[in-house]
Protein backbone atom coordinates (compact mmCIF):
# COMPACT_ATOMS: atom_id res chain seq x y z
CA UNK A 1 0.00 0.00 0.00
CA UNK A 2 1.00 3.64 -0.29
CA UNK A 3 -0.02 7.13 0.82
CA UNK A 4 -1.02 9.80 -1.71
CA UNK A 5 0.46 13.23 -1.00
CA UNK A 6 0.39 16.61 -2.72
CA UNK A 7 3.77 18.32 -2.73
CA UNK A 8 5.40 21.45 -4.17
CA UNK A 9 8.56 20.88 -6.17
CA UNK A 10 11.14 23.28 -7.59
CA UNK A 11 11.34 22.54 -11.33
CA UNK A 12 13.39 25.55 -12.52
CA UNK A 13 15.76 27.90 -10.72
CA UNK A 14 14.24 31.39 -10.56
CA UNK A 15 15.93 34.29 -12.31
CA UNK A 16 14.99 37.35 -10.32
CA UNK A 17 11.49 37.16 -8.88
CA UNK A 18 10.12 33.59 -8.82
CA UNK A 19 7.30 32.87 -11.28
CA UNK A 20 4.70 30.11 -11.60
CA UNK A 21 6.77 28.08 -14.07
CA UNK A 22 9.52 27.64 -11.48
CA UNK A 23 7.28 25.36 -9.40
CA UNK A 24 4.98 22.35 -9.78
CA UNK A 25 2.33 20.98 -7.42
CA UNK A 26 2.48 17.22 -7.87
CA UNK A 27 0.70 14.18 -6.45
CA UNK A 28 3.03 11.42 -5.29
CA UNK A 29 2.66 7.99 -3.75
CA UNK A 30 4.68 7.64 -0.57
CA UNK A 31 5.24 4.24 1.06
CA UNK A 32 3.44 3.29 4.25
CA UNK A 33 5.46 3.98 7.40
CA UNK A 34 8.16 1.51 8.31
CA UNK A 35 9.08 0.63 11.91
CA UNK A 36 10.22 3.80 13.67
CA UNK A 37 8.34 6.11 11.28
CA UNK A 38 5.22 8.27 11.54
CA UNK A 39 2.73 9.77 9.11
CA UNK A 40 2.00 13.46 9.79
CA UNK A 41 -0.91 15.46 8.37
CA UNK A 42 0.19 19.07 7.98
CA UNK A 43 -1.82 21.68 9.88
CA UNK A 44 0.30 24.71 8.94
CA UNK A 45 3.56 25.35 7.12
CA UNK A 46 5.99 28.22 7.13
CA UNK A 47 7.33 30.27 4.24
CA UNK A 48 10.48 32.24 5.05
CA UNK A 49 12.83 34.60 3.20
CA UNK A 50 15.83 32.26 3.48
CA UNK A 51 14.02 29.84 1.15
CA UNK A 52 14.78 32.12 -1.78
CA UNK A 53 18.47 31.29 -1.36
CA UNK A 54 17.72 27.56 -1.40
CA UNK A 55 16.18 27.98 -4.85
CA UNK A 56 19.57 29.09 -6.20
CA UNK A 57 22.45 26.82 -7.15
CA UNK A 58 24.90 29.21 -5.45
CA UNK A 59 26.54 27.65 -2.41
CA UNK A 60 25.26 29.12 0.84
CA UNK A 61 24.72 28.22 4.50
CA UNK A 62 21.58 26.23 3.56
CA UNK A 63 21.87 23.55 0.89
CA UNK A 64 20.23 24.29 -2.45
CA UNK A 65 17.04 22.45 -3.26
CA UNK A 66 17.46 19.98 -6.09
CA UNK A 67 15.29 20.39 -9.17
CA UNK A 68 12.44 17.90 -9.27
CA UNK A 69 12.52 17.28 -5.53
CA UNK A 70 9.97 18.42 -2.96
CA UNK A 71 10.90 21.64 -1.18
CA UNK A 72 11.29 21.69 2.59
CA UNK A 73 10.53 24.01 5.46
CA UNK A 74 9.12 24.26 8.94
CA UNK A 75 5.68 22.76 9.52
CA UNK A 76 3.42 21.61 12.33
CA UNK A 77 1.06 18.71 12.04
CA UNK A 78 -0.70 15.82 13.72
CA UNK A 79 0.44 12.21 13.65
CA UNK A 80 -2.27 10.15 11.94
CA UNK A 81 -0.34 6.86 11.91
CA UNK A 82 2.62 5.76 13.97
CA UNK A 83 5.01 2.86 14.09
CA UNK A 84 7.05 4.41 16.86
CA UNK A 85 6.67 3.95 20.60
CA UNK A 86 8.10 7.44 21.13
CA UNK A 87 5.57 9.40 19.05
CA UNK A 88 1.99 8.18 19.45
CA UNK A 89 -0.86 8.61 17.02
CA UNK A 90 -2.62 11.93 17.66
CA UNK A 91 0.55 13.72 18.82
CA UNK A 92 1.17 17.26 17.59
CA UNK A 93 4.64 17.59 16.11
CA UNK A 94 7.03 20.05 14.50
CA UNK A 95 9.11 18.93 11.53
CA UNK A 96 11.12 20.25 8.61
CA UNK A 97 9.24 18.62 5.73
CA UNK A 98 6.81 21.37 4.81
CA UNK A 99 5.47 22.16 1.34
CA UNK A 100 3.30 19.01 1.39
CA UNK A 101 0.00 17.97 2.93
CA UNK A 102 1.22 14.65 4.35
CA UNK A 103 4.75 13.64 5.38
CA UNK A 104 6.15 10.19 6.14
CA UNK A 105 9.11 10.71 8.47
CA UNK A 106 11.37 8.95 10.95
CA UNK A 107 10.04 9.62 14.43
CA UNK A 108 13.48 10.98 15.34
CA UNK A 109 12.91 13.82 12.84
CA UNK A 110 9.85 15.25 14.59
CA UNK A 111 9.45 17.11 17.90
CA UNK A 112 6.33 16.62 19.98
CA UNK A 113 4.75 19.87 21.19
CA UNK A 114 1.84 20.68 23.48
CA UNK A 115 -1.28 22.63 22.46
CA UNK A 116 -1.26 26.32 23.34
CA UNK A 117 -4.42 27.13 25.33
CA UNK A 118 -6.38 29.70 23.36
CA UNK A 119 -3.55 30.21 20.84
CA UNK A 120 -2.96 28.80 17.34
CA UNK A 121 -0.46 25.99 16.88
CA UNK A 122 1.15 28.03 14.12
CA UNK A 123 2.85 30.13 16.81
CA UNK A 124 5.35 27.26 16.98
CA UNK A 125 6.40 28.34 13.47
CA UNK A 126 6.80 31.97 14.52
CA UNK A 127 7.25 33.51 17.94
CA UNK A 128 8.05 30.16 19.62
CA UNK A 129 10.00 28.83 16.64
CA UNK A 130 12.79 29.83 14.32
CA UNK A 131 11.78 33.51 13.87
CA UNK A 132 11.45 34.03 17.62
CA UNK A 133 14.82 32.46 18.36
CA UNK A 134 16.35 34.51 15.54
CA UNK A 135 15.11 37.72 17.15
CA UNK A 136 16.33 36.61 20.58
CA UNK A 137 19.80 35.50 19.47
CA UNK A 138 20.39 38.50 17.24
CA UNK A 139 19.36 41.08 19.80
CA UNK A 140 20.79 39.65 22.99
CA UNK A 141 23.85 37.67 21.84
CA UNK A 142 25.01 39.16 18.55
CA UNK A 143 24.13 42.80 19.23
CA UNK A 144 24.80 42.56 22.99
CA UNK A 145 21.71 44.62 23.82
CA UNK A 146 21.81 46.53 27.10
CA UNK A 147 19.04 48.29 28.96
CA UNK A 148 19.02 51.94 27.91
CA UNK A 149 20.09 51.28 24.31
CA UNK A 150 18.44 52.96 21.33
CA UNK A 151 17.48 50.22 18.86
CA UNK A 152 16.72 50.44 15.14
CA UNK A 153 15.06 47.50 13.36
CA UNK A 154 14.76 47.27 9.56
CA UNK A 155 11.89 45.23 8.17
CA UNK A 156 10.32 45.79 11.56
CA UNK A 157 6.81 44.61 10.69
CA UNK A 158 7.93 41.11 9.73
CA UNK A 159 7.98 37.94 11.78
CA UNK A 160 11.46 38.60 13.22
CA UNK A 161 11.59 42.39 13.26
CA UNK A 162 8.32 42.87 15.14
CA UNK A 163 9.64 40.60 17.90
CA UNK A 164 13.05 42.28 18.07
CA UNK A 165 11.47 45.64 18.78
CA UNK A 166 9.19 44.25 21.45
CA UNK A 167 11.96 42.20 23.11
CA UNK A 168 14.06 45.37 23.30
CA UNK A 169 11.19 47.36 24.79
CA UNK A 170 10.45 44.65 27.37
CA UNK A 171 14.11 44.57 28.39
CA UNK A 172 14.43 48.32 28.92
CA UNK A 173 15.45 49.99 25.67
CA UNK A 174 15.42 53.77 25.91
CA UNK A 175 14.03 54.07 22.37
CA UNK A 176 12.93 51.57 19.70
CA UNK A 177 12.44 52.64 16.08
CA UNK A 178 11.66 50.67 12.96
CA UNK A 179 11.19 50.81 9.21
CA UNK A 180 8.38 49.20 7.24
CA UNK A 181 6.92 49.36 3.75
CA UNK A 182 3.40 50.75 4.17
CA UNK A 183 1.63 53.36 6.32
CA UNK A 184 -0.51 50.58 7.79
CA UNK A 185 2.57 48.68 8.95
CA UNK A 186 4.06 51.85 10.41
CA UNK A 187 0.87 52.44 12.39
CA UNK A 188 0.88 48.85 13.62
CA UNK A 189 4.47 49.15 14.86
CA UNK A 190 3.52 52.18 16.90
CA UNK A 191 0.55 50.29 18.33
CA UNK A 192 2.76 47.45 19.63
CA UNK A 193 5.22 49.68 21.44
CA UNK A 194 7.72 51.05 18.93
CA UNK A 195 8.49 54.65 19.89
CA UNK A 196 8.57 55.65 16.23
CA UNK A 197 8.54 54.10 12.77
CA UNK A 198 8.76 55.26 9.17
CA UNK A 199 7.81 54.07 5.69
CA UNK A 200 11.07 53.68 3.78
CA UNK A 201 9.31 54.71 0.57
CA UNK A 202 8.92 58.24 1.96
CA UNK A 203 12.50 59.36 1.27
CA UNK A 204 16.17 58.52 1.80
CA UNK A 205 16.43 56.07 4.68
CA UNK A 206 19.28 57.99 6.31
CA UNK A 207 17.13 61.11 6.54
CA UNK A 208 14.09 59.20 7.78
CA UNK A 209 16.17 57.45 10.43
CA UNK A 210 17.70 60.72 11.59
CA UNK A 211 14.19 62.07 12.03
CA UNK A 212 13.13 59.30 14.43
CA UNK A 213 16.50 58.80 16.16
CA UNK A 214 18.11 62.26 16.16
CA UNK A 215 20.60 61.32 18.88
CA UNK A 216 21.80 58.21 17.05
CA UNK A 217 21.45 54.49 17.67
CA UNK A 218 23.31 51.88 19.69
CA UNK A 219 21.88 48.69 18.17
CA UNK A 220 20.78 47.85 14.63
CA UNK A 221 18.95 44.63 13.76
CA UNK A 222 19.02 44.30 9.98
CA UNK A 223 16.58 42.24 7.93
CA UNK A 224 16.82 44.35 4.77
CA UNK A 225 20.41 45.33 3.93
CA UNK A 226 21.30 47.86 1.23
CA UNK A 227 20.31 51.43 1.97
CA UNK A 228 19.15 50.52 5.49
CA UNK A 229 22.57 49.22 6.47
CA UNK A 230 24.27 52.31 5.09
CA UNK A 231 21.87 54.55 7.03
CA UNK A 232 22.48 52.64 10.26
CA UNK A 233 26.26 52.97 9.94
CA UNK A 234 25.84 56.73 9.67
CA UNK A 235 23.46 56.84 12.64
CA UNK A 236 25.55 54.68 14.96
CA UNK A 237 27.05 56.12 18.09
CA UNK A 238 30.54 55.00 19.09
CA UNK A 239 30.70 51.28 19.86
CA UNK A 240 27.42 50.60 18.06
CA UNK A 241 26.52 46.94 17.39
CA UNK A 242 24.65 45.43 14.46
CA UNK A 243 23.13 41.96 14.11
CA UNK A 244 22.89 41.25 10.39
CA UNK A 245 20.10 38.74 9.94
CA UNK A 246 19.07 39.12 6.31
CA UNK A 247 19.15 41.24 3.19
CA UNK A 248 15.70 40.77 1.72
CA UNK A 249 16.05 43.87 -0.48
CA UNK A 250 18.60 41.93 -2.55
CA UNK A 251 17.12 38.41 -2.64
CA UNK A 252 15.61 38.73 -6.13
CA UNK A 253 18.47 40.83 -7.53
CA UNK A 254 19.93 39.63 -10.83
CA UNK A 255 23.15 41.64 -10.44
CA UNK A 256 25.33 42.42 -7.44
CA UNK A 257 23.85 45.28 -5.40
CA UNK A 258 26.12 48.12 -4.31
CA UNK A 259 27.57 47.83 -0.85
CA UNK A 260 27.37 50.55 1.80
CA UNK A 261 29.46 53.55 0.74
CA UNK A 262 30.36 54.58 4.27
CA UNK A 263 32.22 51.56 5.63
CA UNK A 264 35.05 53.86 6.64
CA UNK A 265 32.92 54.94 9.59
CA UNK A 266 33.10 51.42 11.02
CA UNK A 267 36.69 52.01 12.10
CA UNK A 268 36.33 55.50 13.53
CA UNK A 269 33.15 54.62 15.43
CA UNK A 270 34.59 51.26 16.54
CA UNK A 271 31.47 49.43 15.38
CA UNK A 272 30.70 45.72 15.52
CA UNK A 273 28.78 44.29 12.55
CA UNK A 274 28.00 40.60 12.99
CA UNK A 275 26.21 38.32 10.58
CA UNK A 276 24.57 35.21 11.98
CA UNK A 277 22.56 32.08 11.24
CA UNK A 278 20.05 31.07 13.90
CA UNK A 279 20.98 27.38 13.76
CA UNK A 280 24.32 28.26 15.38
CA UNK A 281 22.51 29.55 18.46
CA UNK A 282 20.12 26.76 19.39
CA UNK A 283 21.77 26.61 22.82
CA UNK A 284 19.77 29.75 23.69
CA UNK A 285 16.44 27.91 23.42
CA UNK A 286 16.29 26.97 27.16
CA UNK A 287 16.35 30.67 28.10
CA UNK A 288 14.32 31.88 25.10
CA UNK A 289 11.25 29.64 25.37
CA UNK A 290 10.36 30.31 29.06
CA UNK A 291 10.86 34.07 28.72
CA UNK A 292 8.80 34.43 25.55
CA UNK A 293 6.10 32.02 26.76
CA UNK A 294 5.78 34.12 29.89
CA UNK A 295 5.36 37.33 27.90
CA UNK A 296 2.71 35.63 25.76
CA UNK A 297 0.77 34.47 28.83
CA UNK A 298 0.98 37.95 30.37
CA UNK A 299 -0.25 39.56 27.18
CA UNK A 300 2.80 41.85 27.09
CA UNK A 301 3.96 40.50 23.71
CA UNK A 302 1.85 41.14 20.60
CA UNK A 303 2.03 38.51 17.87
CA UNK A 304 0.44 38.88 14.46
CA UNK A 305 0.17 36.38 11.63
CA UNK A 306 -0.67 36.74 7.96
CA UNK A 307 -2.48 33.48 7.19
CA UNK A 308 -2.93 32.15 3.67
CA UNK A 309 -5.31 29.24 3.20
CA UNK A 310 -4.45 26.03 1.41
CA UNK A 311 -1.45 24.22 -0.01
CA UNK A 312 -2.35 25.47 -3.49
CA UNK A 313 -1.60 29.01 -2.32
CA UNK A 314 1.83 28.28 -0.80
CA UNK A 315 3.91 29.64 -3.70
CA UNK A 316 1.79 32.80 -3.86
CA UNK A 317 2.33 33.25 -0.13
CA UNK A 318 6.08 32.90 -0.53
CA UNK A 319 6.22 35.47 -3.32
CA UNK A 320 4.06 37.86 -1.32
CA UNK A 321 6.48 37.48 1.59
CA UNK A 322 9.39 38.62 -0.56
CA UNK A 323 7.52 41.74 -1.65
CA UNK A 324 6.34 42.73 1.84
CA UNK A 325 2.84 41.27 1.62
CA UNK A 326 2.85 40.15 5.24
CA UNK A 327 2.57 41.75 8.64
CA UNK A 328 4.12 39.48 11.24
CA UNK A 329 4.66 35.82 10.40
CA UNK A 330 3.50 34.48 7.04
CA UNK A 331 1.80 31.11 7.53
CA UNK A 332 0.07 28.75 5.12
CA UNK A 333 -2.77 26.88 6.85
CA UNK A 334 -3.65 23.49 5.41
CA UNK A 335 -6.07 22.21 8.06
CA UNK A 336 -7.87 23.53 11.17
CA UNK A 337 -6.17 23.25 14.55
CA UNK A 338 -7.48 20.07 16.21
CA UNK A 339 -9.91 20.99 18.96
Amino acid sequence: MSIATREWQLVRRPHGEPVDDDFALVTLERPDPQPGEVVVRTIAMSVDPYMRGRMSAVKSYAASWELGETMQGGAIGQVVSSRSDDVPEGALVLHGAGWRDVAVLPAAHVSVVQPLPGLPLSLYLGVLGMPGLTAWAGLFRLASFQSGDTVFVSGAAGAVGSLVGQFARLRGASRVVGSAGTPEKVAWLRSIGFDAAFDYHDGPVAELLAGVAPDGIDVFFDNVGGEHLEAAITAFRTFGRAALCGSISNYNAVSAPPGPRNLGLVVGKQLSLRGFIVSSHSDLRPEFVPAVSGWLREGSLVVRETVVEGLDSAVDAFRALLSGGNTGKMVVRLAPDPS
